[in-house]
């Protein structure tokens, strides 16, 4: 067990695991992840993950809604998810936060690529039209976030937040709660001044499989640089599997590969990335109440 792993960010409801889930837990457990965090993306996703907790000993589960399912969102999404937080086998709140990937002005620029021109002012209506759709996409994230914040505040859970081409103002939203919640960003992938910034707000970051990418030297370096007891590991299974499983499923097995990639990056053993990584965990997520 000196070896202990848990991975703090899959996504086991998903259909991709549909069918040899068992067989998953199983070489997880043989690769020494003894436990797994599998995250709600939505009301639906956060109760199939509590059903998957609740079956399976080694499985916890988190809820949230995703921000980019804000979109398809129930108008009043805390009601459910206070009564799923409920249940002891959920230990954090998430994931929440904001995500500007894919906005609306996007889709009509790439709509535009592949149509004849028109004429100039239907293009600037279009494009003025986006905007504003752009403005209100992101006005309704920033509001689930925040719901989503106050409730953990209000339950005393920790936060798995969501960070994609959004960091500024994921940092405006996260800042009054300093002191109030802590999170982790998951499938941290920024620079180390954004590292920093995130650490001292007391919150955590976590590492995906991208440090074991060609192009992930970036992330390689933050992670052998940022205090040991200031990040954890997990997989955000089934995307992103490392080296030398690229472009296959990823599972929580693979935390293992993570895990021996940062500990060669720093010049330390396995065990002791495993043993900081595992004792972050069970302090910032509520295994307890299980």
């Amino acid at each position: 067990m000196t070896n202990m792993l848990i991975d703090t960010h899959a996504h086991l409801d998903f259909p991709d695991f549909a069918n040899d889930l068992e067989d998953v837990l199983s070489r997880a457990e043989e690769a020494d992840v003894k436990r797994v965090i599998t995250i709600g993306t939505s009301i639906e996703s956060s109760r199939r993950a509590i059903q998957l907790a609740e079956k399976y000993p080694s499985v916890y589960a988190a809820i949230g809604v995703h921000p980019s399912h804000v979109e398809e969102a129930e108008d009043d999404v805390i009601t459910p998810l206070r009564e799923l937080a409920q249940n002891p086998r959920v230990v954090a709140i998430g994931e929440t936060g904001l995500d500007y990937h894919r906005l609306p002005s996007e889709k009509v620029a790439k709509e535009k690529q592949v149509q004849v021109m028109t004429a100039l002012r239907s293009e600037t209506d279009e494009e003025i039209e986006a905007q504003i759709r752009d403005g209100a996409y992101k006005s309704k994230q920033a509001s689930l976030f925040q719901q989503q914040l106050d409730l953990a505040v209000e339950l005393g859970l920790n936060v798995v937040v969501h960070q994609r081409d959004a960091w500024e103002d994921t940092m405006e939203v996260l800042r009054p709660y300093t002191d109030k919640a802590r999170g982790v960003f998951h499938c941290f992938g920024g620079s180390f001044d954004q590292a920093n910034e995130v650490l001292d707000l007391d919150h955590l970051v976590s590492f995906t499989g991208i440090v074991t990418f060609k192009n992930g030297a970036a992330v390689r370096q933050v992670a052998a640089e940022i205090p040991l007891w200031k990040f954890m590991v997990e997989t955000d299974c089934p995307f992103l599997a490392p080296a030398p499983f690229r472009g296959k499923r990823c599972e929580p097995a693979h935390t293992r590969i993570v895990a021996e990639t940062i500990a060669a990056g720093r010049g330390v053993s396995l065990e002791e990335i495993a043993k900081a990584t595992t004792e972050t965990a069970e302090q910032f997520f509520r295994f307890n109440r299980a």
